[in-house]
């Protein structure tokens, strides 16, 4: 199967209205909502919820989470009106299924054995993310891996999300190699862990703008 049309791109580690309102401005296709406690880029669910009354229509809200609890993420999903969820701890294909939105399963990749594991999951998830391994630590590491092992993960026909250090220097090299549908930033566009900069938003759109 191939995936048509633009590459997309989604903003993640959204924690206050200002830098949503950039990121909206700037035409991205999705902002991310990261729920996980111990990351340094949590939100509440009570101010998620305020941002995403403030997000204009078409504009995809994804909400992350960690080996949460179902019910949990059925709450926050319902209340901060997510469009997808997307899950970075060991969910089952069983507890994605479960979930009352469309599934974006993230992967932290090593080597090859961390690619074959999305065989379980087609025909399950929406997109796979692909993201660095680094341990104790689920997401947001600001580091590549080999985005060689990316294409060979296209053989699973599921939408690539690709993520890991992804910034204004390099998404030229990570767009020309992999192709991926979609590339989710973060930490290359932040003043601070928590805390976008306008300028490196700007930055990379502008460079993304002419691929």
């Amino acid at each position: 199967m191939v995936f048509l049309g633009l590459m997309k791109i989604k903003f993640c580690g959204i924690t206050n209205i200002d830098d949503a309102i950039d990121a909206v401005s700037f035409n991205v296709d999705a902002i991310g909502f990261i729920f996980v406690k111990n990351s340094p880029r949590y939100i509440s669910p009570e101010k998620a919820e305020e941002i995403a009354m403030n997000i204009p229509p078409f504009i995809q809200l994804v909400g992350v989470f960690a080996d949460h609890d179902q019910q949990e993420i059925i709450d926050i999903a319902t209340r901060c009106k997510l469009d997808l969820i997307q899950l970075h701890g060991d969910e089952s294909p069983s507890f994605c299924l479960s979930m009352p939105r469309r599934v974006i399963k993230a992967f932290r990749i090593s080597d090859l054995d961390d690619i074959q594991n999305i065989a379980s999951y087609q025909g399950v998830v929406a997109a796979v993310l692909l993201d660095t391994f680094v341990e104790g630590m689920n997401g947001g590491t600001g580091k590549t891996f080999d985005w060689g092992l990316a294409l060979q993960a296209k053989e699973y026909e599921i939408p690539i999300i690709l993520s890991g250090g992804i910034n204004s220097s390099n998404i030229k090299k990570a767009i020309n190699l992999v192709n991926p549908y979609a590339v989710d930033i973060s930490s290359s566009i932040e003043a601070e862990p928590g805390k976008k900069d306008y300028n490196k938003m700007k930055e990379l759109i502008d460079i993304a703008n002419t691929l």
